[in-house]
């Protein structure tokens, strides 16, 4: 039989020729003809042996070796290869070929043979179509979406153990299958807005009816409880998890949502596998947020490891602090954070509600990373606050009030309405306003200069209003602080309008100076 080293240079040179060790003392190249530029769409397989091995043959010897060789090389190329009309040319000028045709149902077959028919079908789901070409195999086609679909139906109500050799076909079609080269992205760079995320009409792969049940086949695989994960994890391994990870950067939402379940299966099944995988994930992060910023597959990412995040035991490890402080808070950074930003919030909630101490870790964070040119991204930050504050305990609150509403301030000020009022909404939580109340000395003196310019001279009547709700809360808690403020605000206005008067004074005689010289 041909070796599994032949399997390899068949794969890895498509096209070309290769040597099989059929026996110690004759080897064949075999040259495949393709179409469509790609090896799982075999066309035809010509025979060639090397010169001199009929030395020592007779003339009938000779035949016969080539007739098994013909015959061994149409099973190799069932096995690993199934194509769609296969010709085998050998070199004593017979042929042999093979149509694409569907397979008997398991109800039309014994018990004892199923698991045979099924191993059959998963190499006949082996073939890849071209989609590109819609008028193009129909038959073929739809012949492999009803097999894949049996399939589904045959794994789902499986009532024994899945064997090794089933495991190895499953996990083989769904490689062919699904591992593949995705589709170059048209833009040059995914720099999205927050109002233009929906805007965008997302790339839809063609191959989907195909793609969505042999998806669909491997959830159900991993997800059974027939499924010995000891020996899966012979073929579902590191190399293969990479591989699904890389095609996270589909186009195609549908194909994420599928990735994002059975990762999420394969990490909670595969436990020996689970620091390569966050490791792997970080690896993506690290690369998308200092390198590229593009990536389609962030949010599901952050969807996955939010509900990891949740399982958590406590105290955290120093691992997960650091995925923290490197991986999540720079997750901010990147100007298409809308596109995450959901995922991204829940993921740093999670943390606080786990370790309040981490509160002043992460609002320092969100400081470093504040926006100053971009009042979309603002508004997200002012929300994301809001949900950390409220999981925030006062003396993690008092490490980093002074910074934070200094920054809170700026933002009262914004001409751009959103962000201002969606700073002011924060007195409308009860507990940061409780905070706020109690650190009441510390914080008005802060924030009062951009409260006392809002209420004189801000454009919009809706900031203006919710400013001198906020305004009243202070002046209830501590009516003679707020009066010390507003002396102090007075002062440094006329103190101001002097420095101003001067400045202006100044250039003014400047100015007729160099009018008489």
């Amino acid at each position: 039989m041909i070796e599994s080293g032949a399997i390899n240079n068949f794969k890895n040179f498509p096209g070309k020729f290769f040597v099989a060790d059929l026996w110690s003392d004759v080897d064949f190249r075999v040259h495949v003809s393709f179409f469509s530029d790609q090896w799982m769409r075999l066309e035809a397989c010509e025979l060639v042996p090397i010169h001199g091995w009929r030395s020592g043959l007779s003339s009938g010897e000779q035949r016969r070796v080539l007739s098994k060789v013909e015959v061994e090389a149409m099973q190799f190329i069932q096995m690993f290869h199934p194509p769609l009309e296969a010709v085998i040319q050998g070199a004593n000028g017979n042929s042999v070929s093979l149509s694409y045709e569907a397979l008997p149902a398991f109800r039309d077959v014994p018990n004892s043979e199923k698991q045979s028919l099924f191993i059959k079908k998963l190499k006949m789901c082996s073939v890849v179509f071209d989609f590109t070409d819609p008028t193009k195999h129909l038959k073929e086609k739809e012949i492999k979406r009803q097999t894949l679909v049996e399939l589904v139906d045959h794994v789902t109500s499986a009532n024994s153990k899945f064997t090794e050799n089933v495991i190895q076909e499953v996990v083989n079609m769904v490689s062919v299958n699904i591992f593949r080269t995705l589709s170059p992205q048209p833009r040059e760079s995914k720099h999205v807005e927050a109002l233009d995320v929906d805007e965008e009409e997302p790339s839809m792969d063609p191959a989907w009816p195909h793609l969505q049940i042999v998806y669909e086949l491997f959830l159900r695989l991993v997800a059974s409880p027939e499924l010995d994960a000891k020996l899966a994890k012979r073929y579902i391994d590191q190399s293969f998890i990479l591989k699904l990870l890389d095609l996270f950067d589909s186009e195609d939402p549908r194909e994420r949502e599928c990735l994002k379940m059975i990762l999420h299966r394969i990490y909670g099944k595969f436990m020996a596998h689970r620091p390569f995988f966050r490791k792997s994930i970080n690896n993506i992060f690290y690369h998308f947020i200092f390198e590229t910023e593009k990536h389609n597959g962030i949010a599901e990412f952050l969807e996955i490891l939010g509900s990891i995040i949740n399982g958590f035991a406590l105290p955290l490890k120093e691992e997960h602090k650091l995925f923290l402080v490197r991986v999540l808070i720079p997750l901010h950074k990147p100007k298409c954070l809308a596109m995450y930003h959901q995922q991204l919030s829940y993921c740093i909630t999670q943390f606080v509600e786990k370790d309040c101490k981490l509160a002043d870790t992460i609002i320092r964070g969100l400081l470093k990373y504040w926006p100053l040119t971009n009042s979309s991204k603002e508004v997200m930050f002012l929300s994301e606050l809001d949900e950390v504050l409220e999981a925030t305990q006062s003396p993690e609150f008092q490490r980093c009030m002074v910074p934070l509403f200094g920054r809170i301030a700026h933002c009262l000020n914004s001409p751009h309405f959103q962000v201002a009022e969606r700073a002011l909404f924060l007195w409308n939580n009860d507990h940061i306003e409780n905070l706020i109340k109690q650190n009441c000395k510390v914080i008005l003196p802060i924030i009062f200069p951009a409260l006392e310019k809002n209420v004189r001279s801000h454009w919009n009547q809706a900031v203006r209003s919710l400013t001198l709700n906020a305004r009243k809360i202070f002046y209830d808690v501590d009516p003679d602080l707020l009066k010390e403020c507003l002396q102090k605000f007075e002062e440094d206005e006329s103190k101001e309008e002097e420095i101003t008067a001067k400045r202006e004074a100044t250039w003014k005689r400047l100015e007729e100076l160099a009018a008489s010289s």
